[in-house]
């Protein structure tokens, strides 16, 4: 019956990818079958830690975040847990060999989360490497199997996808961020004095991550490419939409690209991979 118990558990990560990310959800969907419930399984462990830092304000987030760390490796070392999004998650880990320094990096970006609310240069690189760019490089280990040379040769292209995907949520959350939770990210930025000089050279660098994650996105396995580049094209719309509105408005309110486009870049994207466009 083990087996049925982690089925159950790799489909309720799932379900959490499913109801948080409808984006997330269309690019897992179009990867190989044999790569969506350990996608799954990451995105539902990653979307759990942030949402204890970012949503749980009437408890103790601190208490909340260090059983939720302790309770990963204790996970981990032991094959079993009765959480099951880290049933789902440690078997990701252990099949596909995840290393630990990058699942402690990530919640350290989460535990800098409880208190920090702005950042120098430094925090900022730290911070983007432990929230995102590990997560970039999670995924790649699921998607090259085991081939160390491959993951070796798209490492820093995972990385810089990760980094331009964050930087995008940054902008887009830049509000919310604020107000909501009292944080800047982008470091020597006031948001009170955001204008379109400074949003003008965070767009210049996120533009680069973008331009140095495309070069690895073609070379990923044939299984991994379409999905991969369908959130790439997702977060590209998405921040071509932001580059075209002033700086106040990003300020005011949370740019979204509508589900009704998002399913038409879907057609979209597979229609270029079918015809060998990508």
């Amino acid at each position: 019956m083990m087996a049925l118990f982690n089925k159950t558990a790799l489909k309720c990560s799932k379900l959490i990818t499913e109801h948080y990310s409808t984006s997330f959800t269309l690019g897992i969907k179009t990867l190989d079958r044999r790569f969506h419930m350990p996608i799954y399984a990451i995105y539902g462990f990653v979307r759990y830690a942030d949402e204890i830092v970012d949503t749980f304000h009437d408890y103790d987030k601190k208490t909340l975040l260090a059983r939720f760390k302790h309770d990963t490796y204790q996970a981990i070392e032991e094959g079993i847990s009765l959480n099951p999004v880290l049933q789902s998650f440690q078997l990701v880990v252990r099949e596909y060999k995840i290393e630990q320094d990058l699942i402690e990096s990530f919640l350290k970006s989460m535990e800098m989360d409880l208190y920090f609310q702005d950042y120098d240069d430094d925090g900022y690189n730290e911070y983007i490497y432990g929230s995102a760019e590990v997560v970039g490089l999670m995924c790649l280990r699921v998607f090259c199997e085991g081939n160390r040379s491959e993951f070796d040769r798209l490492c820093e292209p995972a990385r810089k996808l990760g980094s331009a995907f964050q930087k995008v949520n940054f902008l887009r959350d830049l509000k919310s961020d604020f107000v909501d939770r009292g944080r800047t990210y982008f470091p020597g930025v006031d948001f009170k004095e955001f204008g379109c000089d400074v949003k003008q050279l965070i767009e210049d660098d996120i533009q680069r991550d973008f331009d140095d994650a495309y070069k690895g996105i073609m070379a990923l396995p044939q299984g991994a490419k379409l999905g991969v580049y369908l959130a790439y094209a997702y977060y590209q719309t998405l921040f071509n939409k932001i580059k075209q509105l002033p700086a106040s408005q990003i300020q005011n309110e949370r740019i979204r690209v509508p589900n009704p486009q998002k399913f038409a870049l879907l057609a979209q994207t597979y229609l270029k991979f079918r015809l060998n466009a990508i």
